[in-house]
């Protein structure tokens, strides 16, 4: 890596005001060691306004031979420039490594005292010597993943913490306390941050990565990973980092291919803009599934669950193929080209044989209908060759753009329009019915069929579902090109004719894919991984499980996942490393008291520090909101950004999931189950509600708890179930 970097001498143990334990340099004098460190952040800030300066003041007018080299050279420029920005409020760097030896060499050296900043990007200074070290090179790996049981050659790893882009604290850890290797102890600095109220500034801390996720990001990039992720376990997170890494570690080749993320709607969008750049990576593709099938049709209507269902079924696959090859017909008169003063005729059992082989072909059908004038042509080109003429390659391309083959396509292999093919599917009952034969029931095929047939694919209520079942037939027409890799966040969600859409994206590629099947709240969620990955196209996939959670508190996530053996046979309970159990208390009041017992709990809340989320069955939001106005409560609507002056927000259940609140009042439990259209579905979107606390819950029912969740707890705590 060059030369050791500048670093402040060894430090010794001390504390900081806060409590927990950090580390100081030896010095001579009064030295603040948190000054040494902002110093070296101050340091490699100007370093980098330096390293962007310099690009900004090369001059190309000299070394590019043409316009074009000078346009192409001019986009490099910007895209650097771009790269090289300083982010105010994201740290430039969030660790440090104390190496007992030089990396990569030979430990007899005695080069001993090697320090590397670790963070967003790699800096170096005027001589070329590093500063900050990228968090995803070869020399950055330890700090994710070395260990007193593995301490990696690490003597000490520092973490920092920041409150905006300004450096406030940080944290060291022996790597060489061989004693303590059991010990395992959660950072002080990510305990406190996962603690600290949702309102105002908050610390941003990066490099909470942790050694089995780490090992997910930096997989290689040509098998598809799974992460089956409990809740706050930072599934979403390893998907970021995961992408960030292949891009730096195959830049030139995702260059050529692409990346994508796909995100469950915007607001996920715009979280992941913010985050990528703290990343390393500014230019990453984001799309939802909605983003990635439309443009061919305009999406304006809805679909009931139940037809919604049926058009997600991986079923409509084979409807759509058979629909695409609908058209296809056996000629019932030869192929006759006039060339000069020659005929030459190819009988139509011959043209037969042809259409049928490509039909037998698993080709796409606009691919099979270039090929077939061609064939037409070549066996033309048989019949001169056997009269003694030699034609070439120019001779065939001629033939097969002759007006009588051109005429017998034209009929044989007609042009289909995707769009329009759908909506003569959902509009036309005896076509649906042909087509959908021994694979929907007649009671099926009956709810996919619209009620008021649109008269044009413009004028035609496309629903989000028709859109999905558009391009899958284009797909069956011509292929849709394939990225590099794609990333899928909130896959549980997808539907089996999704997961088609998302997996022609990545045919050629590999993928991300990050969920929790417990958190599948749609009626066409996926039952199980392998089922979803067949559907994606990538069957072979390694399944990875991550259930130590960050954010949910211990009492919280075992009360929640009282519901797994319903919602999600076979997944492994969710742990938190969260060391304290939280404010967390399941209360029975009369019906008549409900109200006024929620608003009750809002304003206990309200009077403690932190953002409150009020979490209620759709059905009953307007009932509540009517009793927060009565109470004299303001409130925001999910999606509002809180303020130390609007804490609380009141979220319908079907808007909770991805949020989270320092302190969660949850409404009713048993309504949120019977606002579902199943009960699977409504004891997930209860599983998604109960768990979108950092630090206290409180449920308040008058129906009994669904059995599933059991009894639960009386307001002094206690436990009447006894589990």
């Amino acid at each position: 890596m060059g030369r050791s970097l500048k670093s402040p001498p060894s430090p010794v143990a001390c504390r900081t005001p806060g409590g927990f334990a950090v580390s100081a340099p030896h010095s001579v004098g009064p030295v603040d060691p948190l000054e040494r460190e902002r110093a070296h952040l101050a340091s490699s800030r100007a370093a980098l306004r330096a390293m962007r300066a310099d690009v900004e003041a090369l001059d190309i007018k000299d070394v590019t031979a043409n316009w074009v080299n000078a346009a192409v050279l001019e986009r490099q420029i910007e895209d650097r420039i771009t790269a090289l920005a300083d982010l105010a409020h994201t740290p430039l760097f969030f660790g440090r490594l104390d190496y007992l030896h030089a990396p990569g060499a030979d430990r007899a050296e005695g080069a001993e005292g090697e320090q590397f900043y670790i963070g967003r990007r790699h800096v170096h200074d005027a001589d070329g010597d590093p500063m900050v070290i990228d968090w995803r090179a070869p020399v950055s790996q330890p700090f994710y993943r070395a260990s007193k049981k593995e301490p990696m050659d690490v003597r000490l790893r520092r973490r920092f913490g920041y409150t905006g882009g300004e450096l406030t604290a940080y944290e060291d850890e022996d790597l060489t306390d061989a004693a303590g290797a059991g010990a395992g102890t959660a950072s002080k600095l990510l305990q406190d941050e996962i603690e600290r109220p949702r309102v105002g500034p908050m610390r941003d801390i990066v490099a909470t990565i942790q050694p089995e996720q780490d090992e997910i990001v930096r997989a290689e990039i040509g098998g598809t990973v799974c992460v089956q992720g409990a809740p706050g376990t930072g599934k979403t997170a390893v998907g970021l980092h995961r992408v960030a890494y292949l891009l730096y570690a195959h830049r030139e080749r995702l260059a050529r291919t692409g990346t994508l993320v796909v995100g469950p709607n915007r607001s996920f969008l715009r979280y992941i803009e913010q985050v990528l750049p703290a990343l390393g990576e500014l230019n990453v593709g984001q799309a939802t599934v909605d983003d990635l099938v439309g443009g061919r049709v305009d999406v304006r209507g809805t679909d009931s669950a139940e037809a919604a269902r049926i058009k997600g079924d991986a079923r409509m696959a084979e409807v759509l193929q058979r629909a695409v090859r609908a058209g296809v017909t056996m000629p019932v008169e030869p192929v006759v080209v006039v060339r000069g003063s020659r005929r030459w005729r190819v009988p139509a059992h011959e043209v037969e044989e042809i259409v049928r082989e490509l039909l037998g072909r698993d080709i796409r059908y606009g691919a099979a209908r270039e090929a077939l004038p061609q064939r037409i042509a070549h066996a033309v080109l048989v019949r001169m060759e056997a009269a003694g003429e030699a034609p070439d390659d120019r001779v065939q391309d001629a033939v097969a753009r002759n007006a009588a083959v051109k005429a017998a396509v034209k009929t044989l292999w007609p042009v289909v329009d995707p769009a329009k093919l759908v909506l003569r599917l959902l509009s036309d009952a005896a076509f649906l019915a042909e087509h959908a034969e021994g694979v929907l029931t007649e009671e099926e095929q009956a709810v996919l069929l619209w009620a008021k047939p649109g008269r044009s694919v413009k004028s035609a209520k496309w629903s989000a579902a028709d859109a999905v079942l558009v391009d899958e037939a284009a797909d069956l027409v011509t292929r849709t090109p394939s990225l590099g890799h794609v990333v899928l966040d909130e896959a549980q969600d997808l539907s089996p004719m999704q997961y088609r859409a998302v997996g022609r994206r990545c045919t050629t590629g590999s993928a991300t894919v990050l969920g929790d099947i417990a958190q599948g709240t749609t009626p066409w969620a996926t039952p199980g991984w392998a089922e979803a990955l067949v559907h994606l196209g990538k069957p072979d996939a390694v399944v990875e499980e991550l259930t130590q959670g960050f954010r949910v508190p211990r009492e919280v996530i075992a009360y929640a996942s009282r519901l797994l053996p319903s919602i999600a046979p076979g997944l492994a309970e969710a742990t938190s490393v969260r060391e304290a159990a939280g404010d967390f208390a399941v209360r029975e009041v009369p019906a008549a008291e409900l109200d006024a017992a929620v608003v009750a709990a809002c304003g206990a809340a309200l009077r403690r520090e932190g953002s409150i989320g009020l979490i209620a069955a759709d059905a009953r939001v307007p009932g509540l909101a009517a009793a927060l106005d009565g109470a004299g409560l303001a409130y925001l609507a999910p999606g509002e950004e809180t303020s130390v002056e609007a804490r609380l927000t009141l979220v319908p259940a079907s808007l909770a999931k991805g949020l989270e609140y320092d302190y969660v009042v949850l409404d009713e439990p048993a309504a949120v189950v019977a606002g579902e259209p199943d009960e699977r579905t409504g004891l997930r979107r209860l599983y998604v509600a109960l768990t979108r606390a950092v630090s206290g819950l409180t449920v308040l029912h008058s129906e009994p708890l669904p059995a599933a969740l059991g009894r639960g707890r009386d307001e002094s705590g206690a436990d009447p179930s006894g589990d």
